[in-house]
């Protein structure tokens, strides 16, 4: 029995090896929603995905739906977000952003205004790695977009207009005059996750 082939862009939320020379890798998707998959021989020196599958790459993947999991089958980089892993700080974030992803998106649910978010606020955190104010800034408006399309914070607050205005530089310096009161947002929503 042939089995169907999933095709999706997504972006590498982070991994752990299992076996010889396998990777399980967690991958926010666009068409799948949040899954967790695993790639064969990845870690061998002669396998092509090796550098293809690493932590924060934003990549276009083949799946196929095994019994327990899903199954990697190729990927190729898109060459986006190559800047942002090589600067510590914008890693950092990148980092804080995917534990927080894991944590609370659900697994296996299209979620498409999140994921085109999430690939909107790094492509701004790329371009605002420069200057660290710009970087944070990026950050906490990337994490009420999240916290909003998962249904923790609402459009109709003071704040709206942060989670509904287009990714552009110019919503980065409205954070200047609001940083303790978005802050404070972020904080009241995570608490409310319970996690």
């Amino acid at each position: 029995m042939a089995h169907h082939i999933y095709h999706t862009e997504g972006f590498i939320l982070g991994g752990y090896n299992y076996g010889e020379a396998n990777k399980f890798y967690s991958i926010l998707t666009k068409d799948l929603g949040l899954i967790n998959a695993s790639a064969q021989s990845v870690r061998k020196i002669s396998s092509k995905l090796r550098y293809v599958l690493t932590d924060f790459a934003f990549v276009k993947v083949d799946l196929v739906k095994g019994k327990e999991f899903w199954r990697i089958t190729s990927a190729s980089k898109t060459n986006s977000f190559e800047k942002i892993t090589k600067t510590h700080d914008a890693l950092k974030m990148l980092s804080n952003v995917s534990r927080l992803l894991k944590r609370l998106v659900p697994e296996q649910e299209k979620n498409t205004p999140l994921f085109e978010d999430v690939v909107g606020g790094i492509t701004i955190l790329e371009k605002s790695i420069e200057k660290k104010e710009d970087l944070d800034n990026a950050e906490m408006i990337l994490v009420l977009r999240i916290l909003y399309h998962l249904g923790y914070f609402s459009s109709e607050s003071k704040l709206g207009h942060l989670v509904l205005s287009p990714w552009e530089s110019e919503v980065l310096q409205e954070v200047n005059s609001n940083k303790n009161f978005i802050l404070k947002q972020i904080n009241d929503a995570l608490n409310e996750t319970q996690m």
